[in-house]
């Protein structure tokens, strides 16, 4: 049976809205000139977020985690009891040493999250001792949060870093008595059917305005000890905070799922 083959033409393309021949190249010289409406996409209309009124607030979709009042979007990392951490003169929040982590109560994956730290004001120890905590996406994957103001450590494990992972490209901390910012979009890893990675998460992180992680793709579950991988699937988790027995402090945190 003799089999027919059609060709779609460019003009045909532009007559049903196409850009481009699906699959081809193009001619030299288009035979019916393109018009400015063949390449607009009018619908849908693009969703109407309102930003935050000054830098830093969260934007109209926003979930808020934290605003200074109580920590009822948080519970305790050990068993799920209320979270253990201090409200300090209803601004920020600060870590009890020893009372162990907490975790948000919603769980997410592709995400974009703004986080607010700042160092215990009186500064004690030096390297991973000063200012220690940490910021975890899917209760996995660790943005380090530490003191990197004038205190030397490996360059994997300050402030930007992902923990044991990757270095920041730049150290842009602020002193003890100032506040940090974070800004991040988190994107989470994907696995095949049979539990295998497929893509691994990627992060990119601003630190006080500063590009520090760009794009970064993240090796695997942040360990201490042993290299980074990816030992079994999974869907969207919590956001943990953690206690490194500093009295780290925190405010203004929010999310928004991408």
């Amino acid at each position: 049976m003799k089999r027919t083959f059609i060709t779609l033409s460019l003009v045909a393309c532009a007559a049903a809205g196409f850009a481009q021949v699906p699959g081809g190249t193009p001619p030299a010289v288009s035979p019916m000139p393109m018009k400015p409406e063949m390449t607009e996409i009018w619908e849908p209309e693009v969703a109407v977020v309102t930003p935050g009124k000054n830098a830093g607030d969260p934007p109209s979709d926003a979930i808020v985690l934290f605003n200074g009042k109580d920590l009822s979007q948080w519970v305790s990392s050990k068993d799920g009891s209320p979270a253990p951490w201090k409200i300090v003169n209803g601004d920020h929040m600060e870590v009890v040493p020893k009372s162990g982590d907490i975790k948000t109560k919603m769980k997410f994956g592709d995400c974009q999250l703004h986080l607010e730290f700042s160092a215990p004001d009186v500064v004690e120890g030096a390297s991973q001792g000063r200012g220690n905590s940490g910021l975890f996406f899917q209760d996995r994957y660790e943005l380090q949060i530490l003191d990197s103001y004038q205190n030397r450590t490996y360059r994997n494990g300050q402030a930007g870093s992902i923990y044991k992972d990757h270095a920041p490209l730049v150290n842009p901390m602020r002193s003890p008595l100032e506040w940090n910012v974070y800004d991040v979009v988190y994107t989470a890893p994907r696995f095949k059917a049979d539990g295998r990675i497929d893509s691994p998460a990627r992060i990119t992180v601003l630190l006080n305005g500063v590009v520090v992680q760009n794009n970064t793709t993240i090796n695997g579950l942040t360990l201490y000890i042993g290299l980074h991988h990816y030992p079994e699937a999974h869907g969207d988790d919590v956001i943990h905070l953690q206690d490194h027995g500093n009295k780290t402090q925190f405010r203004n945190i929010w999310v928004r799922k991408l």
